[in-house]
Parts: C-alpha cells; structure tokens; sequence
C-alpha cells in the first residue's frame, strides 16, 4: 500500500490505530508559509469526535512539529509532525484476533502483511489515520485561501434525509457558512433530523452512511494535466485514500446517463469580461483541466463498518465460521467528520497541482 500523495507537495502518512503515534511528512513546500496553529486547530476540531454522534475515543489531537517550522513560517524543508494516541484500549480487540470484521480490512491487510500488521483498531486502515491528513491539509487549505481559493463541504444526504443544495448564485457565502459549522449542513432544519436518524442507528446498534457535496471557489483555467494526471484524476485519487469512500462523482456525475448532450455541455459566456458557462454540469473540468468555474463533486460515505449488531464471518487462521458481536467505542456515523478530511485532500491536490503549474516558490513568502 502506498502512503505518499503528491508530485510536488507530497505527504508521506504513518502510524496505526493503537500505536504511540500517528503522523505525516509535508515535503515539497517552499520557505516562508505561514502555518497557522490556530487555524489548523479549527479543522482539527472540526473533526473530532462530538458527543453520542460519534465515537466515545476522545483523543486531544495535539500537533507536534518535529522539523521544518520555524517561528509561525516553513523553512522550506520537510515538515514532520506527529499527534500522540492518548486514548488506547487494546483489549478492546483481544477478542477479535484473527477475525474478519465484516466491511473491514481486517483479512485483506493480514493478506497483505503476512499476519505481521498490528490490527488494533484497524491498525494503519484506521479512521485515526485521518487526523495527520486533515493537520497537514490545514496548512494546505490556508495557503489556497490566501490565493482566493476556497473549499467547504456539507451533507448533501444522509441516510435518505437530503439537506438544501449548494446556492449557486450564492456559492462562496454557502462555503464561509460550512466552514463555521460543527455539523456541516447548509439547513439547519434538516441537520437536526440528521442528527436524529445518528442516534436512532446508534440506538438500534447499528451505523448509517451518506453523500458529501464539496465545492472549490476561485480556482482559475488551465489547472491539471490531460489523461492520466487529470484534475478529476488527481482527486479521485486522494478522495479514495479516505476509508470510507466508495464513489466520487464530478458534476452531474451519473445524472449525465439521463441528459442528451444539449442538456449536458456547459454553454459558454461573456461576464464582467472573463469567460464563463451559464451552467456548471461539468463540475468546473474540461478535459482533466479547470475551466475557471467551480470544481464540483459528490463522494459517497459509507456507514461505519463497526457496528455491535451479530453478524457472520470467520476466524481465517481457524478456517471456522463464527458469529461475531463487536463491543467497544464506534461511530454510528462518520459523514460528519470525513467533511473535514474531503476538504483537507482537495486541498492538499489542488495546492499541488498549482505547484506543478507555476513552480514551488507560487506559495512562497517574500524573502527575508
């Protein structure tokens, strides 16, 4: 499995679930970024465990850097940081040695590892895992946002209830707004009856999924490369690393199956003198390269595989079948904090393909 993203800013992850702890190398970026504790802060927090929502593993998520900060400023070399696991409960999963938890990585990362990874907590395959990418891709997050390039993710459906759409007239205010919330939705209505159907699985002993809607504001033209580093390849490639992800969708996504083509392109036009599209079906690529409008795209969640209904697996050293009942501390959902994460790989993507248009020093500080 690899563990690095990026061509220019590349993040190298590492850690398990139960280890020590977890943590990221930021390589790439030029000397002279600020790098807001305060702000990283924010996105950290953003994805935190919150109350019966989520799961009773409350950890502080402090951020050490270990090298490549100086006085509030990256130095230009590596960036290595690492956030303790303070909560750990091993015992927790004595009783699942060997066991295939269904919807997990359990059996394939044995597969994988020749029986030598540490599964505790899913070990590396853990959500834990995220906290190092959301530190990291707050610092690429503020370096956009300094640029005019502005990322914000809410819930466009969970579980079958359906929060409002993006107002597209109004887009970048929907994006500051999400980017205030705790719980990212742009009704605040429907949040509530989200947050109800979470303690319903929760109190039926079982989990629920949904569907994120992210959008990036003030992204310029000519951004990606054709074919095979694409804009929505890059992307899809980061959004797919986050565990729970099984879809992404660019646009209209499987919507354009329904359209003819008139109905699809994206007309262009004349607006304050820059060209447009009075549509946005596309989600702001053509061809593997932004268009100028906004980039646009649905990911798919799926419910937390951990849930304490039995269910049927096996022992694979064993080869026996067996009923498995989890116990331990579990999300009966995870959309609401996996907002927070979709927002950090974009980021991380974007910052990087910027990089790969103009240079490293694009993000730079003035010299000193």
């Amino acid at each position: 499995m690899s563990n690095i993203l990026g061509k220019n800013l590349t993040l190298t992850l590492f850690g398990e679930s139960h280890g020590e702890a977890i943590g990221a190398i930021l390589d790439g970026l030029p000397g002279g970024v600020k790098i807001d504790r305060s702000y990283m802060q924010e996105m950290m927090d953003q994805r935190k465990a919150v109350g019966s929502l989520s799961t009773g593993r409350h950890e502080a998520d402090e951020v050490q850097f270990l090298s490549g900060v100086k006085d509030g400023y990256s130095e230009g070399t590596p960036i290595a940081l690492v956030i303790a696991n303070t909560n750990v409960k091993r015992k927790d999963y004595d009783a699942l040695k060997d066991t295939a938890r269904p919807g997990h990585a359990d059996y394939a990362g044995d597969v994988k590892y020749n029986g030598y990874e540490d599964a505790s907590g899913g070990g590396h395959f853990s959500g834990r895992l995220t906290a190092p990418i959301v530190a990291v891709g707050a610092i690429a997050r503020n370096m956009l946002e300094e640029k005019g390039i502005f990322i914000g993710t809410h819930i466009a459906s969970l579980h079958g209830i359906k929060d409002r759409p993006f107002d597209e007239v109004h887009l970048l205010e929907d994006v500051n707004y999400l980017n205030k919330c705790t719980f990212a939705v742009l009704d605040a209505g429907v949040g509530e009856c989200m947050k109800a159907e979470i303690e319903k699985a929760r109190e039926q002993c079982d989990s629920v999924g949904g569907i994120l809607d992210t959008a990036v504001v003030g992204l310029e033209a000519g951004i990606g490369e054709p074919a095979f580093d694409a804009l929505e390849s890059d992307i899809a490639k980061a959004i797919f690393s986050i565990g729970a992800v099984k879809g992404i969708a660019f646009g209209a996504g499987f919507g354009f199956a329904d359209m003819y083509g008139s109905e699809a392109n994206d007309p262009f036009a004349i607006k304050d003198g820059k060209v447009v599209t009075t549509t946005n079906h596309n989600g702001g690529i053509n061809g593997g390269i932004s268009n100028g409008m906004p980039v646009r795209f649905h990911t798919v969640i799926k419910p937390t595989p951990s849930i304490a209904k039995k269910q049927n697996t096996v022992n694979y050293r064993t080869k026996e079948e067996k009923v498995l009942e989890i116990h331990g501390r579990h999300d009966p959902a995870i959309i609401h904090r996996a907002r927070v994460v979709v927002d950090a790989v974009t980021a991380l993507v974007i910052a990087d393909s910027l990089m790969e248009r103009y240079g490293r020093e694009y993000f730079g500080g003035k010299r000193r």
